[in-house]
């Protein structure tokens, strides 16, 4: 009997199919410590490639790992079955950027940032703007319903998308929605997809709303001696008619490790870190501007400083982006976790990973996006190899977690599930819920070909 490789080989075309060992290394892990070898990758290049790939999975219950940039902080994409991993990353056009309509429509390998960069020559925004922006694809937001800083003000991957074409796990493609900025026919398919993690179908089309750039946008950096000042000055800016494209915030460790990566002059003084982006027509943002200094000098920062323009606001998201990087720099590695309080909760988060710290002996950071409560808390751990310091670390993430849940907070509010959370995700919603995931699955996958092994089972 010919191999799986030699089939997919004959169905697809050898130049789809690879068995290289680099290749099975690079497709058996994203951004999480996980990692399996898938049995053979599939880099599909049209939604044909992936119908005839499920439809021939699916007769032969094969699982199949659907993959994109593979980028994912929760093991998302690791084949943890082995099979079939289907790249769809070599599916990367942008087909059609429509002004008129205020669509693009793209393949699911598309990277955010190249879009963003395209339609920003228009003059037109597609504002979901996740911090891996420049390597993430446009496939795996739409699978984990990504986010990013502009959260608060333009909403998350979910809001802009108004049409997809997906293959399901039968091998049957399916449109749903279309280019309208309204649409109520029939039930939400496309919401069902949208962070559906790979589980439901595979995305190979998807068409964006698009609005327009802001023409103007300005930012402030101020450093507080204080977690509570910053959290404090969160409430207040919303409280005084504020609605910023963004409100970030970060604590000491983060800008420690900062420090050490970045050199002090480019990192904010004191403890705690306050990022506000304002946007709109210059005349309102420059006075918008000049309000918000003086609300936040009078709430007791250390250091401010201003940003108006395209340039000047880059440099300071470049900060921002680089908090990561810098975490990685301590040479510990970082279990980022994207958990979501009511944003009354921030001070009491911080407080509460501080006591982690104390408890576990693992530094932990946290800085995100206080403007809707999702906060990256990084338990910072030296392996996790090591089976005793795997052990302390789990226990560790699994007090945040239950803390997380008490809170009526949520274990994750743009990476997913996937493996990394899979054991708190019965714990995170009611009986009823969990019993509408599996019937669902069932419906669409009744073989459980797609994505096994993660938090669905």
């Amino acid at each position: 009997m010919a191999s799986l490789a030699d089939q997919l080989a004959k169905l697809l075309g050898p130049d789809r199919v690879s068995t290289t060992q680099a290749d099975l290394a690079t497709h058996s892990t994203d951004k999480w410590f996980a990692s399996n070898p898938p049995e053979v990758v599939v880099h599909a290049q049209s939604a044909e490639d992936v119908s005839k790939t499920l439809r021939f999975a699916n007769e032969n219950k094969i699982p199949v790992t659907p993959q994109g940039a593979r980028v994912g902080y929760v093991g998302g994409a690791v084949p943890l079955q082995g099979g079939i991993a289907l790249s769809v990353a070599r599916m990367n056009k942008i087909k059609e950027i429509a002004i008129e309509d205020g669509v693009a429509v793209v393949e699911p390998g598309v990277i955010t940032g190249d879009l963003q960069a395209e339609v920003r020559k228009l003059g037109w925004f597609y504002p979901p703007d996740p911090a891996s922006l420049k390597e993430c694809s446009l496939g795996g937001n739409i699978a984990t319903n990504a986010g990013g800083p502009r959260c608060l003000k333009y909403g998350v991957t979910r809001h802009y998308v108004l049409g997809l074409e997906a293959v399901l796990a039968d091998g049957s493609i399916v449109k749903a929605g279309g280019r309208c900025h309204k649409n109520k026919t029939g039930f939400d398919l496309v919401g069902l997809m949208v962070g559906s993690e790979g589980m439901l179908g595979v995305v190979t089309e998807a068409t964006l709303r698009l609005i327009p750039h802001p023409p103007m946008r300005a930012m402030l950096s101020a450093g507080f001696n204080s977690f509570a000042e910053v959290a404090n000055a969160v409430q207040r800016i919303l409280g005084s008619g504020f609605l910023p494209s963004a409100l970030e915030i970060a604590d000491k460790f983060t800008l420690r490790a900062a420090r050490e990566y970045l050199g002090e002059s480019v990192t904010p003084q004191g403890d705690a870190h306050l990022l506000v982006e304002i946007d709109g027509q210059p005349a309102s943002v420059k006075g918008e501007l000049q309000q918000l200094v003086k609300l936040v000098r009078d709430l007791g920062c250390i250091c401010l400083n201003e940003a108006m323009g395209d340039e000047a606001c880059e440099a300071f998201w470049k900060l921002r982006r680089e908090f990561s990087y810098s975490l990685r720099n301590t040479g510990l590695i970082k279990l980022n976790e994207d958990i979501v309080v009511p944003r009354g909760k921030l001070v009491e988060l911080v407080d509460f990973a501080e006591k982690l710290q104390g408890e576990f002996g693992f530094p932990v950071a946290s800085f995100g996006h206080a403007g809707d409560g999702n906060i990256h808390v990084n338990i910072m751990v030296p392996t996790m190899d090591d089976p005793a310091i795997r052990e302390r670390a789990e226990a560790a993430l699994d007090r945040l977690f239950h803390q997380i849940i008490d809170w009526n907070g949520a274990i994750t509010g743009e990476h997913g599930i996937g493996v990394a959370k899979k054991r708190w995700w019965r714990d995170a919603i009611p009986p009823a819920a969990h019993e509408t995931h599996l019937r669902l699955k069932a419906a669409l996958d009744p073989n459980g070909i797609l994505n096994p092994g993660k938090f669905l089972g």
